[in-house]
């Protein structure tokens, strides 16, 4: 069968080798659509953190069912099936307490372990979840809203709570559009134009703020001065990181989302004065894949996804992605 690989930051190799064979407590998948995320990207570039090459990428799966043992769920051969890419210990402390999406010793399909760039993948059967009812479009992009998800439901975001979120990638415009399916009033902050314009006409976020331009004053002026309940960053950028606090309202959250390979830095008494509540997400639980399934026909997949090739096709396509000019803001893989 064939895949590809990263075999170091700017290079990806297409390459045979044969089918996988499952274990007992494995499920053997035929993997029909693969999400690319910014985890990808970042690994193609050389600046992921918890990451080693060669490496297959791609844990945003929508997949069909090969092989399996009997199991609890009654997912059985050529049932599609989604892929929760997380593969936990189910041992450690944050296991015990229910947190799998921070285990000690988490495996992360496509970062820590081969991912599904490729025909056929066996993962352990516990990770799959049924989705008969979902197209492979929209099973592609649960983990990522899945992400979303779990920073909306750390946050306790409630109807009618105004939130800002940094950055219009596709994490961001995912945790955008949910907090609107909640009630929430939604303020988006890029310093890309056609992300913005992208997040107000397409998506219909309620606002849109180009950070070039005076965000604080505009979210100002929006909230009547009361500034956001929350704040998410969805970019990892130290600079968005830092200056987040001050678009939060006192007594506020901010959620970091976004992942930085570096320090962050923070006035004390300008966030004690709001007793901010400082929190990081990070992946998503069974519970937070569920909420999106059920979710998703409200969801607009048609315009999240904005690119898409076939498997054949990717290496040559790849690089245009990693460009924010491109326009993309979720490509996916088809086989």
């Amino acid at each position: 069968m064939k895949y590809i690989v990263c075999e170091k930051p700017g290079d990806f190799l297409l390459k045979e080798k044969s089918a996988p064979i499952r274990k007992k407590g494995e499920a053997l998948l035929k993997v029909n659509k693969v999400g690319i995320c910014g985890t990808d990207l970042h690994a193609y570039m050389g600046n992921q953190a918890f990451f080693t090459y060669p490496r297959i990428l791609g844990h945003e799966l929508a997949t069909r069912v090969i092989e399996i043992d009997a199991n609890g769920q009654g997912i059985k051969a050529g049932d599609k099936v989604v892929v929760m890419p997380y593969i936990s210990c189910k041992k450690c402390i944050a296991c015990k307490n229910g947190k799998t999406n921070c285990c000690t010793d988490i495996r992360v399909l496509g970062v820590h372990t081969d991912g599904g760039m490729q025909e056929k993948i066996v993962v352990p059967q516990d990770l799959l979840i049924s989705a008969n009812n979902l197209t492979d479009d929209q099973m592609a992009i649960v983990e990522p809203l899945a992400i979303g998800a779990h920073a909306l439901r750390r946050a306790g975001v409630k109807t009618g709570e105004v939130i800002v979120v940094i950055g219009c990638g596709p994490i961001g415009i995912g945790i955008l559009k949910q907090a609107q399916l909640l009630g929430a009033k939604t303020i988006a902050l890029d310093v890309d134009k056609g992300r913005l314009q992208y997040a107000r006409d397409l998506i219909g976020v309620d606002h849109v703020v180009n950070v070039a331009n005076e965000p604080l004053l505009q979210i100002q002026e929006i909230t009547n001065g009361d500034l956001a309940s929350v704040v998410f960053d969805a970019t990892g950028n130290k600079k968005a990181l830092e200056t987040a606090p001050d678009y939060m309202a006192h007594g506020g959250r901010y959620v970091l989302v976004g992942l930085s390979k570096g320090d962050i830095t923070y006035n004390h008494p300008a966030i004690h004065a709001k007793e901010m509540t400082l929190m990081c997400s990070r992946n998503a639980t069974l519970e937070d894949f569920k909420r999106v399934i059920e979710i998703l026909p409200e969801f607009p997949t048609d315009k999240f996804i904005t690119h898409s090739v076939h498997f054949s096709e990717m290496i040559n396509h790849f690089d245009t992605w990693t460009n924010p000019e491109s326009g993309v803001i979720k490509a996916t893989v088809e086989f």
